[in-house]
C-alpha cells in the first residue's frame, strides 16, 4: 500500500472539510492530521487560520459539547469525560473549564444510579449486588466510568449488604 499523496494547501482545505464532517475535532488532532498529508508545513498553518476564521474550530465549543453530549447521552463521570478530552488533545484549562460546566448541574448520585439502572437493566440490583463478584465488578465499572469512588460506595452501599468490602478494594 503507498502512502498517501501530499496535499497543497486547497487539498488540505478540502481534507479538513471532510475530516471535520466525518466528526467534530479538537484542533490539535486535526493539527496532526493535516501535518501527515501536508506537502509544506507551512500551508498547515495557514489551513489551520482559515478554518478557526470560518469559525469550523473552536476548542471551546468543541469540548462544551463534547462534555455535554458524554454526560446526557453516555450518563459518564467527570473523571472519565476529562480523560477523554485530554485524549483528543484539547488543552486541560480548556477540558477543565467544559466537564465543570457540563457538570455544574448534574448531581453524581443520581448519574450513578441511573448508569447502573442502564448497564444492569433488567437485573434486580439488590440480588444481583449481593455475590461479591458482581459487587466488585460493579464498582470498577463505575470508577472506569468515570465516578467518584466515594458516591460509588455510597449508591453500592443501598443495594449489597457486602458493599463495605468496597472501601478496601479502594484503599488496596
Amino acid at each position: 500500500m503507498r502512502p498517501p499523496a501530499k496535499l497543497d494547501l486547497d487539498g488540505l482545505m478540502s481534507f479538513a472539510g471532510r475530516s471535520l464532517g466525518k466528526r467534530a475535532q479538537s484542533l490539535s488532532e486535526l493539527r496532526l492530521r493535516l501535518k501527515q498529508r501536508a506537502a509544506r508545513q507551512e500551508d498547515v498553518a495557514e489551513a489551520i487560520s482559515r478554518l478557526k476564521e470560518a469559525g469550523f474550530l473552536n476548542d471551546r465549543k468543541f469540548a462544551d459539547s463534547f462534555a455535554s453530549w458524554r454526560r446526557e447521552n453516555q450518563g459518564l463521570g467527570k473523571a472519565r469525560v476529562m480523560r477523554d478530552l485530554m485524549a483528543r488533545r484539547v488543552a486541560p484549562a480548556v477540558a477543565k473549564q467544559a466537564v465543570d460546566a457540563a457538570y455544574s448541574s448534574s448531581d453524581e448520585t443520581a448519574l450513578i444510579e441511573n448508569f447502573l439502572e442502564r448497564k444492569y437493566r433488567g437485573k434486580d440490583l439488590g440480588q444481583f449486588l449481593a455475590d461479591e463478584k458482581n459487587l466488585a465488578s460493579a464498582f470498577r465499572r463505575l470508577r472506569t466510568a468515570g465516578f467518584s469512588a466515594g458516591n460509588s460506595i455510597r449508591v453500592l452501599k443501598r443495594f449489597a449488604v457486602a458493599a463495605e468490602r468496597l472501601d478496601e478494594i479502594e484503599e488496596g
